[in-house]
């Protein structure tokens, strides 16, 4: 029969590894504020569209918006008139990472990518805006996309 202490121990070890679990105790959904900056200026009433392989969401900058969280990058694509901007945001690893390895041997972590509950972006946005029609106002980036969001 198993001593009262490793009944703790054990009670200890489950009890971390569902908090390692981010599908559990994260949402799979990340609100994001979307700020716009032109000319070293925050701009406001542009029109931005985030997007990635879980769905595409619309927002008028400054604005808050949901989006659902994924492993692959948040599309930004911003216009109005004769600015524009088009980037992809990177979304980083949460701390449930390396108690998904640890605790669960990897089952956590497998179920996060999935559902991108493991996954963050950043909370706040700010996008920067080029002046320039041509490519841009047919819908297409001038140029491949940068990483030219501050965080």
């Amino acid at each position: 029969m198993p001593s009262r202490l490793s009944r703790i121990v054990l009670a200890a070890l489950c009890a971390a590894g569902l908090g390692a679990c981010a599908t559990i105790f994260d949402s799979a959904e990340q609100s994001v504020l979307v700020q716009t900056v032109l000319d070293h200026q925050q701009v406001s009433g542009i029109g931005c569209v985030l997007s990635n392989d879980r769905g595409r969401w619309f927002v008028t900058s400054p604005g808050r918006v949901t989006v659902h969280k994924s492993t692959q990058p948040l599309v930004v694509d911003c216009r109005h008139e004769d600015v524009w901007s088009y980037d992809q945001i990177e979304a980083h690893q949460n701390a449930s990472r390396w108690g998904n390895i640890i605790f669960t041997l990897g089952a956590g972590q497998i179920v996060d990518k999935q559902t991108g509950a493991g996954f963050d972006l950043p909370s706040t946005l700010t996008v920067l805006l080029q002046r320039g029609e041509g490519a841009a106002a047919r819908g297409a980036p001038l140029q491949q996309p940068t990483s030219t969001s501050v965080y």
